[in-house]
């Protein structure tokens, strides 16, 4: 009389003292035919010790006997059967795990030592394993948690009678199933012993993708190891614009004045070379909403800044300059960094326009002088350019050379001493008015003149 028991670790197969303990062997037995032991998990291995198993609720704390099914439950537990020749002398033993002195139901346990006296005269002894002991071996080198639960979880997965000396009770045939229960996996914070995942119906293409993924994720765990990367799975937010073809001139106040009529400015950084500390004529713009980057996207590509048409995009299209960027920070850069269209103006390109005073026009600045830009609008009825009020004056440093904004004026005055002051263009504004006023004195006078003279024709 045999039991074929399918775990997650392998099978092993356990004959049965049926002559010694008749009643302990039919509970057995019936409760694997009605496949009561199908998903049980072995709830508690004490290494060197015991494997225990046959509580359905996987606790330790359930559990009945076939009894209870087909009488009630008043014969929910049934009595020992301890033999004083039947004891745990070896590995293997097979044993009934009761709750209490004649209080049997469906746990049972395997034993992983010899001679374990302690549990002889408590316990009653009804088989012991006869194939499989070395997945009984394995079972108990499992690795557990402090409570003695195996962190895999280690299953029955099917029972077989190999052979039945007993009959069937009276109300066992309504609970015998027609199949067997299907597997369990547990969903929770312990993987199956046994489990393996289902066969992949993705397409050639799809698992070839996902290898890529994966490779490329491996090296960048090894990137992040050695210092090359700050996060193996930094990817650039969808919030934040890539803005380059920028004024060296043009500083992140600057822009985020411009920008944050789209939506709050989280960060603005003009990303400049690591070396020089000027500026590479890119910048990375943060904002709190992917809405308000992609409101500035549309809104900006394109637009004049400082006298340059700036290019807009999202930072995604530039990863390898915002992986620089989280990197090293804004003070980080290189111009070698840029490609294309990207790269900064080079320094020999042609200058600004410069105002020249009292014109109303532009012209070039002569060489060896910076250009003096005042972007002053139409002149005003007192013949002066309207002067816009903008925002309070700010000094920055640009090729060691300090630029003013003027709080009154819409205008970048640079400093130079071959450069006219604005007093001097007011006092040649002035002179110029003086020599309008004279002009046009002179010409009264002479047309004075000529009308007296034509009187003095007339009366002659």
């Amino acid at each position: 009389m045999a039991v074929l028991l399918e775990t997650s670790r392998g099978d092993v197969v356990i004959d049965l003292y049926t002559d010694e303990c008749p009643q302990t062997c039919t509970n057995f037995l019936k409760l694997c035919k009605i496949k009561y032991y199908n998903n049980c998990l072995v709830h508690n291995i004490v290494p060197g010790f015991i494997a225990q198993t046959g509580d359905p609720s996987g606790t330790g704390r359930g559990g009945d006997s076939v009894f209870r099914l087909v009488y009630g439950e008043q014969a929910r537990f049934f009595d020992d059967e301890i033999r004083k020749d039947l004891r745990h002398r070896k590995p293997g033993t097979v044993g009934m795990a009761g709750a209490g002195k004649d209080m049997n139901a469906s746990q049972f346990y395997l034993t992983l030592g010899a001679d374990l006296d302690s549990l002889d005269g408590k316990h009653t002894v009804f088989g012991e394993v006869s194939e499989g002991l070395d997945i009984v071996t394995a079972i108990g080198e499992a690795f557990i948690d402090e409570a003695g639960r195996p962190l895999q979880n280690i299953r029955i997965r099917h029972t077989h009678i190999l052979e039945d000396p007993f009959p069937d009770p009276p109300g066992l045939e309504p609970h015998i199933p027609e199949a067997s229960p299907e597997p369990e996996f547990e969903q929770g914070d312990h993987l199956e012993d046994d489990w393996k995942p289902t066969e992949d119906a993705r397409g050639d293409e799809e698992r070839a993708d996902e290898s890529r993924q994966l490779e490329a994720h491996s090296r960048a765990v090894v990137l992040e190891m050695i210092g090359d990367l700050p996060e193996a799975d930094a990817k650039p937010p969808s919030d934040m614009l890539f803005v380059c073809k920028l004024n060296p001139v043009t500083t992140e106040e600057d822009l985020e004045i411009i920008f944050s009529r789209f939506g709050k400015i989280t960060s603005c950084d003009i990303i400049r070379d690591s070396k020089t500390g000027d500026s590479l004529c890119y910048a990375f713009i943060g904002f709190d909403t992917d809405r308000a980057a992609e409101d500035a996207f549309f809104k900006m590509n394109n637009v004049l800044i400082d006298d340059r048409r700036i290019k807009v995009d999202f930072s995604q299209s530039v990863h390898h300059l915002w992986k620089q960027f989280r990197r090293f920070g804004r003070s980080g850069g290189n111009a070698n960094d840029l490609q294309g269209d990207d790269k900064p103006a080079p320094a020999d390109a042609a200058p600004r326009l410069q105002l020249k005073a009292g014109a109303g026009g532009y012209q070039q600045p002569s060489e060896g002088r910076r250009g003096l830009i005042l972007d002053t609008g139409p002149p005003g009825p007192s013949g002066r350019p309207h002067e816009p009020s903008r925002r309070d004056g700010v000094a920055r440093q640009h090729d060691g050379r300090s630029l003013h904004r003027d709080r009154d004026r819409h205008a970048v005055v640079e400093a130079d001493s071959a450069m006219m002051s604005l007093s001097e263009i007011e006092g040649e504004n002035q002179n110029m008015r003086g020599a309008v006023q004279q002009t046009g004195g002179e010409a009264m006078c002479s047309a004075a003149a000529s009308e007296i003279g034509m009187k003095e024709r007339m009366e002659m």
